[in-house]
């Protein structure tokens, strides 16, 4: 097998553990200046499978692609500290309040930018929780998808082998390329930080990030062209602006909220099986299980 082109699809999100009052905005986005920014969880999953995919295939390369302000840069350099090659940046006003069809248009227009054989990015994530924009990238691109991966097997021949966990097991299954694979967060946690790579791409910077830089910044880039990360803008696509943000955006949040679960009161059950089957009864009658 020749070696691989990989782009990841990777979100910055709001930390959702901590949402407060201010999480919401009056137009019913996302207030994400009032919440910590993380990686999506299993877009590092999503990572790690194309980082074994580089590993297993020499001169293959992993970019990342997100879409964001320009702080979600970060992404793409935390992706290069585990091993990415670089990454490319959406980033506009255009595209503020975008549901999963919006970003899955800009994202679909992107790629077209992008040579690549596989396309590879977490199930879902946590700031949405719709498993939506892999499928709806690969149906714009009209490439075949594989959802629900827990692991690429391999890749032989233009087809490759993958698992997928599903909700009562799981399965085998085989798909040519390229493709769009969604990756499961049972799938192998991504790597940690190597710290040769984080003294290597720690000054790399978007444009936006650059605007404020130094001159020292400047000559650091011209001596080390990789530091410069691709930044693009709603002009650098091929796309049609009323597909894009709030105006290509049908599905709108009514509100938000955060829920915890607290213990109310707890029993001591004797580990005798009489006990035990009043309680199953008991908890059939008031219908919290079956």
């Amino acid at each position: 097998m020749k070696e691989l082109k990989i782009v990841v699809l990777a979100k910055q999100v709001p930390d959702t553990r901590n949402v407060g009052k201010d999480a919401m905005k009056a137009d019913g986005t996302v207030n994400r200046a009032a919440l910590p920014a993380i990686f999506n969880p299993e877009d590092l999953n999503a990572l790690e499978q194309a980082l074994r995919l580089k590993d297993a295939f020499a001169g293959s390369t992993v970019h990342v692609l997100t879409m964001g302000p320009g702080r979600a840069a970060e992404i793409i350099r935390e992706a290069m500290y585990r091993g990415a090659d670089g990454g490319y940046l959406l980033s506009d006003r255009a595209f503020a309040g975008s549901d999963t069809l919006a970003t899955s248009y800009a994202l679909s227009r992107a790629l077209l930018n992008v040579k690549y054989d596989l396309i590879v990015c977490g199930r879902q994530a946590i700031d949405g929780d719709t498993a939506q924009v892999g499928p709806q990238v690969a149906e714009k691109l009209g490439l075949p998808q594989v959802t629900y991966a827990e692991e690429i097997q391999e890749i032989k021949n233009g087809t490759m082998r993958i698992r997928r966990r599903l909700e009562r097991g799981v399965e085998v299954v085989e798909c040519p390329i390229p493709a769009v694979v969604t990756i499961n967060g049972s799938a192998a946690p991504c790597r940690p930080r190597n710290a040769r790579l984080v003294m290597k791409y720690k000054y790399a910077k978007a444009a936006q990030e650059a605007q404020d830089a130094s001159e020292d910044y400047f000559s650091l880039v011209n001596e080390r062209p990789y530091l410069k990360l691709t930044e693009w803008s709603v002009n650098d696509i091929r796309c049609e602006a009323r597909e894009l943000g709030l105006s290509g955006s049908p599905t709108k949040v009514k509100a938000i909220e955060n829920v915890v679960f607290q213990a109310k009161e707890s029993r001591v059950i004797p580990a005798v099986d009489a006990e035990m089957d009043a309680l199953m009864r008991e908890l059939i009658t008031n219908h919290t299980i079956g």
